[in-house]
């Protein structure tokens, strides 16, 4: 009896300084974003940033059956217009950058399935001609280490996933979309106006995204857990 292969999901590795078991710089994801993604029955493999073409990243992927763009650190504010860094902007990296950019540009267009989480979801509404706010103003207005209610529009992917209107986030992030990218519309909000969620109905494939951290919470709450399923049942029909 053959055993049916688990879609394979990209996920774009993190660079890390340093890691204690590896002794040296590291590209790494997080444990809790690949077991939401096993959970699923998906294969999760990390893809190594590197400086390749637009056609070289779109070869690459062709291979995969859907991608995630997890969290990570800011995108450089030039990517999007900014004439200066704000003070609290931390772990820029070109290569990454512009790896993460070419990823979110190559699966909307293929119409390759596509999960972007956090810094994903800011990667996509740059890579679409979206702003960022560089701050959201201070620990008093940041979303980290908060969990808090988001609420979901009504007629989006995202509710359609969730199974709700309402969901309780675990966030960890200091900036925040200003203006979304072309085509994109946000499909879900705190109660303070951030955007947490967008997605586009012009997609030429499965795709959402969410500025808080699913991955967080998916081991204990369905609702989260959800997400990271319908990644993947999409890869499985790609």
């Amino acid at each position: 009896m053959t055993t049916r292969a688990r879609p394979l999901i990209a996920i774009p590795a993190r660079f890390a300084a340093s890691t204690s078991a590896l002794r040296y710089a590291a590209e790494v994801n997080a444990r809790a974003l690949i077991e939401a993604v096993w959970r699923a029955g998906g294969e999760p493999a990390s893809i190594h940033p590197t400086d390749c073409t637009d056609a070289e990243v779109a070869a690459r992927l062709a291979r995969f059956d859907g991608v995630l763009l997890p969290g990570g650190g800011d995108l450089a504010p030039h990517r999007y217009g900014a004439p200066d860094t704000h003070d609290t902007v931390y772990d820029v990296d070109d290569l990454q950058d512009t790896f993460d950019l070419q990823v979110a540009r190559s699966a909307l267009e293929s119409g390759l399935p596509l999960l972007a989480i956090c810094r994903g979801l800011q990667v996509v509404n740059v890579a679409l001609g979206g702003t960022l706010h560089q701050d959201m103003g201070g620990p008093e207005h940041e979303h980290r280490h908060v969990v808090h209610p988001v609420t979901i529009r009504q007629d989006s992917l995202l509710a359609r996933v969730v199974g709700a209107e309402k969901t309780d986030a675990s966030c960890y992030h200091h900036q925040r979309v200003d203006r979304p990218g072309t085509g994109l519309v946000p499909t879900a909000t705190a109660a303070d106006g951030t955007i947490e969620a967008l997605e586009l109905p012009d997609a030429q494939g499965w795709f959402t995204s969410v500025q808080w951290h699913p991955e967080d919470t998916a081991h204990e709450d369905p609702s989260q857990q959800s997400l990271f399923n319908a990644l993947v049942q999409a890869g499985a029909r790609f």
